[in-house]
């Protein structure tokens, strides 16, 4: 019986971070074209893991990498493969699972509270913004030429700020409400 019951929570697992990782995919196809797109793929990312926690949320988010390096288009722009990782774009959705990481460490340390999930948001957020600036730095110097850290922020990070914020608030609340089903 109880194999049986173990057997079951792993398939659930699995089930729900096939499920996800695709919402995820439906997140990054939500999206305005700039210099680094405009997508709900933050979102996704932060509700994935409020909702199912730190283990079973960053593998959600590495499968949706996965999905993506093969050649799937399932990120901004229906894009998919090495080359979009490999872009100038390709460290903040890296970055995505860096932030998936760092809540889930986060999770550990602090527990699953509204505050400490706030908190992990805010920080797994920083960390994807500054591996994604310091990514794009430097493809951007290796096909491009040299530029600052200002600009580049200018570019890639103030504009994100508050619609960010935003999709965090709505993770929160989303995480909140639905959480209960999910367990």
């Amino acid at each position: 019986m109880q194999a049986e019951k173990s057997n079951r929570m792993k398939t659930r697992d699995l089930v729900y971070c096939a499920v996800f990782a695709a919402l995820i995919a439906v997140c990054a196809w939500i999206s305005i074209p700039m210099t680094v797109p405009f997508t709900m793929q933050t979102f996704g990312v932060f509700a994935t893991v409020g909702l199912l926690g730190g283990k079973r949320g960053s593998l959600s988010v590495l499968v949706y990498l996965l999905l993506g390096a093969v050649g799937l288009p399932v990120f901004a722009g229906f894009k998919g493969g090495i080359g979009a990782l490999m872009g100038t774009t390709g460290g903040y959705i890296v970055g995505f699972l860096a932030s998936a990481l760092v809540m889930w460490g986060l999770e550990r340390l602090w527990g699953r509270s509204p505050r400490a999930l706030l908190a992990s948001m805010v920080l797994g957020l920083l960390v994807c913004y500054a591996l994604g600036t310091v990514w794009f730095m430097a493809v951007y110097a290796s096909t491009t030429g040299p530029v600052g850290v200002a600009t580049v922020l200018g570019w890639c990070v103030f504009p994100f700020l508050i619609p960010d914020g935003a999709k965090i608030a709505l993770a929160m609340l989303v995480s909140a409400r639905l959480a209960k089903y999910l367990r």
